[in-house]
């Protein structure tokens, strides 16, 4: 099948691309760009794309599909669908299912339920057996086998013990270790420890119980020469700690979620269970120092850190509901509107967070828009104004602080593997 993509803004950083051009693609691989003869558009499907963006696929990096396990909140196929609906091409997902992803077989598992998907699944192993921290996974197995990073999400690595073998098994095939940085010591609380959870009488949880782990898997990346990547960034200090290794040639890289550069935790106040995730939401000081790591390049990547519930566990009260909200249908839209229509981000620096950069962290290649290339493509207008409506979102989940909220901003279409994904409908290409 041919289509075109009509008078579409292609962009792409890592080409220095930035041109107007119709675009026409033939069996999932891009045949022209620019030059397109009256023939092309009369044997072609014609997407009219003008004022759009054509950006390569981007990848949201921190995603729970909850398959295997949990398959009442989530599935492969219900979060690839939501991750089409987002704009993404490609999803990492994290180790904590039941079975954990620490085994061969359950990395294999979540390729083959994904295989036939327009969005590409990459699963990010258990670090330890059980996601423990006593002993390894069998890490090269596990990487021969799919999985492109490793992490006990939820939860540090235990021990630097256990931390340092892991950094080094993982170096020998340059993946990253990804921290959720968080001593469980200082972490049993349902939010931030502010003011706030004083007035509110809730348990709290100190941002120094990031900090200190930032801290020690920043020095073990020292000692070991490894990479480690820094999950959901939340806390003013860890961004400057994350500033100042990078500043040493330090191998450290981190993303932030959508909810903490753009909510604080003063939203706790109303009690909805949609606030409370892990990280908590944190001061609005914190809040400013994630968009200034944003600008300066200290954070290298946006991941949603998408995590279903259902509806009767987030209806718990505050201090017993699960921990998590959705993210894939709305980062889109919240880091146009908060980011580049807000002058904080250019569009381009926008792309690197989504495109670019989770691809590098995880050792990916970037998809390249050029003649001969498999089209690996998202298609956004930064200007549709739209209304978030969670009844209407394609992941089995809905819980989202975000519902209602008015947007600027979102993904009209996403090309990969030989599909489409466009006006709520796939189809081959």
């Amino acid at each position: 099948m041919k289509i075109v993509l009509k008078q579409v803004n292609l962009l792409n950083p890592e080409q220095k691309l930035q041109q107007k051009s119709d675009i026409l693609i033939e069996d999932g691989v891009i045949k022209k760009i620019g030059g397109l003869k009256e023939e092309d558009f009369k044997t072609s499907k014609v997407f009219d794309f003008e004022n759009k963006y054509c950006v390569p696929g981007m990848l949201d990096m921190h995603v729970h599909l909850r398959e295997p396990g949990r398959e009442d909140e989530e599935t492969v196929e219900t979060g690839c669908n939501a991750a089409s609906a987002g704009g993404f091409t490609s999803v990492a997902c994290m180790p904590n299912t039941s079975p954990d992803i620490d085994s061969a077989e359950v990395v294999r598992y979540i390729k083959e339920k994904s295989k036939n998907h327009l969005v590409e699944v990459y699963p990010v192993a258990a670090a330890s057996l059980g996601r423990k921290g006593e002993a390894l996974a069998p890490m090269y197995e596990l990487f021969e086998a799919g999985a492109v990073a490793f992490s006990d999400d939820g939860i540090a690595i235990k021990t630097p013990h256990v931390l340092r073998h892991a950094m080094e098994y993982s170096k020998m095939f340059d993946a990253p270790i990804i921290e959720h940085c968080e001593d469980d010591s200082l972490a049993d609380g349902a939010m931030n420890e502010s003011a706030t959870s004083t007035l509110l009488g809730l348990p709290a949880i100190p941002t120094v119980a990031e900090d200190l782990i930032v801290i020690r898997d920043i020095m073990m990346a020292e000692f070991t020469g490894a990479r480690v990547h820094i999950a959901h960034i939340s806390s003013k200090n860890a961004v400057d700690l994350v500033r100042q290794a990078k500043k040493k040639g330090i191998k450290v890289t981190a993303e932030v979620a959508p909810h903490h550069f753009t909510l604080s935790d003063e939203m706790v106040k109303t009690f909805d269970t949609n606030y409370k995730m892990n990280p908590p939401l944190r001061s609005s000081e914190d809040v400013d120092a994630m968009i200034e790591g944003l600008i300066d390049g200290t954070i290298d990547c946006i991941a949603s850190d998408h995590a279903p519930h259902s509806i009767e566990e987030k209806e718990m009260e505050f201090i017993y509901a699960p921990n998590g909200i959705l993210g894939l249908e709305t980062i889109l839209g919240i880091s146009l509107s908060e980011l580049v229509h807000k002058k904080r981000l250019s569009l381009s620096q926008l792309v690197e967070k989504l495109s670019i950069n989770p691809r590098k962290v995880l050792n990916l290649p970037v998809p390249q828009i050029k003649e001969g290339e498999k089209a690996d493509l998202t298609i956004f207008d930064p200007d549709l104004i739209w209304t978030v409506d969670v009844s209407k979102f394609k992941s089995k989940s809905k819980n989202s602080p975000f519902d209602k909220r008015l947007l600027t901003g979102k993904s009209i279409a996403v090309i990969n593997k030989n599909k489409m994904f466009y006006e709520e409908k796939f189809f081959g290409i």
